[in-house]
């Protein structure tokens, strides 16, 4: 075959896209938000809080997991505090009323 005809018979056959290595982007992929969470010094309250770094490697259809997960979590955490004496009230303070009927 000659060297006109090489070059004939490349331009007539369609030239194909380039691969690519990147990976196409996927609007429902997971994409970190990159929220920092500053410690609370409770740990029960920041292991919670932590769990929200989970939800940035899922897709979106997979957040609402996490989020109920640490919504019930904290809510519980919160109960645990109200369940817990506190100190002493010095003898002779007042009470508190918290009826505000």
């Amino acid at each position: 075959m000659s060297d006109t005809q090489a070059v004939r018979d490349a331009a007539a056959e369609p030239a194909e896209p380039p691969v690519l290595d990147e990976p196409s982007y996927d609007p429902a992929g997971p994409a970190p938000l990159g929220v920092e969470r500053t410690p609370t010094g409770d740990a029960d309250v920041d292991a919670h809080l932590a769990r929200l770094g989970d939800a940035d490697h899922l897709a979106t259809d997979g957040h609402i997991e996490v989020y109920e997960d640490v919504h019930r979590g904290l809510r519980d955490a919160l109960t645990a505090l109200d369940a817990r004496p506190g100190p002493l009230a010095p003898p002779g303070a007042p009470t508190p009323s918290y009826d505000r009927s």
